[in-house]
């Protein structure tokens, strides 16, 4: 395996570590006004930046991932996005992974934008890794598949999820070609889910850059609202050869079963994907303020995902 031009290991190795050494959760950093009210704290950018950079004192080094939902920042403006920048400050210094939830989706220039501010080295939200809208077509975030790659860090790309609103574009089948541009010796295409064209584009780009610095740089997120998760609904996940991040886990209504049902062990899927990392926030954050409580509620979901 070969590591990025600044010797940082993929962003995929070193979630794998984060998983073994903490369990498969990713806790949401999401600062909602009524979190924030029952923390004791005010509804403004600096009730954020406490919140938020107490999540981060809390549990680095108690879990794999954290994920700050950045429209909850955005939301405050300038003073916001600086609360963000000092949360995922801390997470670095702390060493612990970060996704940035922004789901960004563009094109050209835009899109390359969009990449640097994330991506970048050298950029003050630079987070480990981003998640990605690909319904202007998978192709169009090619500037943030590429920087990932570049930097040693990670995208997890809409693939399935769970809100209703979304099935009438992500279940909706597409004719597709594969990577040659046909699927049969005469030319013709086959149909396929949105959803799994999404995936198969990804696994396409890790396969072109396996054992390299961008070693399953592109993860995929898949939803675990119950009935609409992988493999209930044939959504092949074999071969992505990257990481899956999982929304729905607490109180949007998933459990630990529905996880095992899903996906199986939350290492590994076949064909060497993973780690799968579920998400929980409110379930979670609602034990704060106290640090301690943090931590156990962690360690609760945990030992329930992983028993």
């Amino acid at each position: 395996m070969s590591q990025g031009p600044v010797g940082r290991a993929p962003f995929r190795h070193r979630l794998r570590e984060a998983v073994a050494a903490h369990g498969p959760l990713c806790v949401g950093i999401d600062p909602h006004p009524g979190l924030l009210t029952a923390w004791g704290l005010d509804a403004d950018a600096a009730g954020v930046e406490r919140f938020s950079r107490g999540v981060v004192e809390a549990l680095a080094g108690h879990v794999a991932l954290l994920k700050p939902q950045v429209a909850l920042y955005e939301v405050y403006g300038a003073a916001g996005l600086a609360a963000l920048e000092r949360t995922l400050a801390d997470a670095r210094e702390a060493g612990v992974l970060t996704v940035a939830d922004a789901k960004r989706g563009d094109i050209g220039s835009t899109m390359a934008g969009y990449a640097r501010a994330w991506l970048a080295d050298d950029a003050p939200l630079a987070a480990d890794a981003l998640t990605l809208s690909p319904y202007l077509g998978v192709g169009s975030l090619a500037p943030a598949l590429d920087l990932a790659v570049a930097t040693g860090r990670g995208v997890f790309v809409l693939a399935r999820t769970s809100n209703p609103e979304a099935a009438g574009v992500q279940a909706a089948q597409a004719r597709v070609a594969g990577s040659c541009g046909s699927d049969t010796p005469g030319g013709g295409r086959r149909m396929r889910e949105v959803a799994q064209s999404v995936i198969d584009a990804l696994a396409e780009h890790n396969a072109a850059h396996r054992d390299g610095p961008g070693d399953g740089s592109a993860g995929a997120v898949v939803g675990l609202t119950r009935g609409t998760t992988g493999r209930d609904h044939g959504l092949d996940l074999s071969a992505l050869d990257g990481p899956v991040l999982v929304p729905g886990l607490g109180a949007q209504g998933g459990t630990p079963a529905d996880v095992a049902a899903a996906f199986g062990a939350t290492d590994a899927l076949g064909g060497g994907t993973g780690p799968v990392v579920p998400v929980s926030a409110r379930e979670v954050l609602t034990a704060g303020p106290d640090l301690g409580a943090l931590r156990a509620a962690v360690g609760a979901l945990n030992g329930s995902l992983t028993g």
